[in-house]
């Protein structure tokens, strides 16, 4: 099933001034109105290359809709439009419980955190980011393909986490990062300011999206010999070894395997965007609610001694 309800259409509560930055780093100014019409006036990120670059998000990325292809018969149409409402209804129960904290979604290439990350940003009325093209904005390269070539895996890791620690410093952002960000323990730390959320995907799956759309934009893939589907999955199993433990630090995880097998699915792909952010949430709703418990009790304990 498509996910086919604009949800922007869910009218979001207006967001007021919250001007945030980190001293001799930059600043973002939120938007004061909702996430339809929002608009983050300036960022500024530091590059080791080129000094501080001015990008402008309102002028590089175009408007976040969650609106996607209508699939035919008003029965679809309809389902959707239900999905959308419960997932509204579901982020409007959370939303108290994360007090503009940020949530940095991770996982392996390909595993979808860029089309669930603008999912959630709408419904939460919270502004989107992929840390990916915040690099490339920074560093003035159109593509990380392009950043490997040119510099180093270790240039794009150094400017990611220049990004991901201005960011840190900000509230109320959805933020996909980059499937490698989770190798740096500096990057944890930073992400640990607000709220991570690891998007698990069968390799099967993620090799087969992969091959779908090419290995051209997937640096650590491109120049691997093979077909697309054999040398996508090869790479996957051996960066899932790398990083595995690593993605498990997450403090929420979403296992797109569980999930196919409680719907029914015989395939993770018969899942939608929507579903797989109505499970975020549910996994954040969780979280914060266990993080709130703990909190409460140890606040009834400390009153009593």
């Amino acid at each position: 099933m498509e996910a086919n309800a604009a949800l922007g259409l869910q009218s979001c509560p207006w967001i007021g001034p919250d001007k945030v930055g980190r001293k001799g780093s930059g600043f973002v100014r939120l938007p004061n109105r909702c996430l339809e019409e929002r608009r983050v006036s300036t960022v500024r990120f530091g590059d080791p290359r080129r000094g501080r670059t001015l990008f402008r998000p309102g002028q590089a990325e175009p408007k976040i809709s969650c609106s996607y292809k209508k699939a035919p018969g008003a029965e679809n149409i309809h389902n959707s439009f239900d999905e959308a409402l419960i997932l509204k209804r579901k982020s409007e129960e959370v939303l108290p419980y994360l007090n503009g904290r940020c949530i940095y979604l991770v996982g392996m290439m390909g595993s979808g955190k860029s089309t669930v990350g603008k999912i959630l940003s709408e419904v939460l009325c919270y502004s989107f980011f992929d840390s990916d093209k915040l690099v490339e904005q920074a560093v003035g390269v159109s593509s990380v393909a392009q950043i490997f070539k040119d510099y180093s895996e270790a240039f794009f890791r150094d400017n990611e986490s220049e990004v991901l620690k201005d960011l840190s410093s900000m509230r109320r952002l959805v933020v996909a990062t980059g499937g490698g960000a989770v190798i740096r323990p500096i990057n944890w730390k930073y992400m640990k300011q607000g709220i991570t959320v690891w998007l698990d995907v069968p390799l099967d799956a993620l090799a087969r999206r992969i091959a779908a759309v090419g290995t051209a934009s997937r640096p650590l893939l491109h120049q691997e010999p093979g077909d697309p589907y054999t040398k996508a999955f090869a790479k996957l199993t051996a960066l899932s070894e790398e990083r595995g433990k690593a993605y498990a630090n997450a403090v929420a995880r979403v296992s797109l395997e569980d999930m196919a097998a409680k719907k029914g699915h015989a395939d993770v792909s018969a899942l939608t965007p929507t579903d797989i952010a109505f499970e975020a949430l549910i996994k954040i709703e969780s979280y914060v609610s266990e993080t709130a418990a703990v909190l409460n009790r140890s606040c009834i304990q400390g009153r009593k001694s």
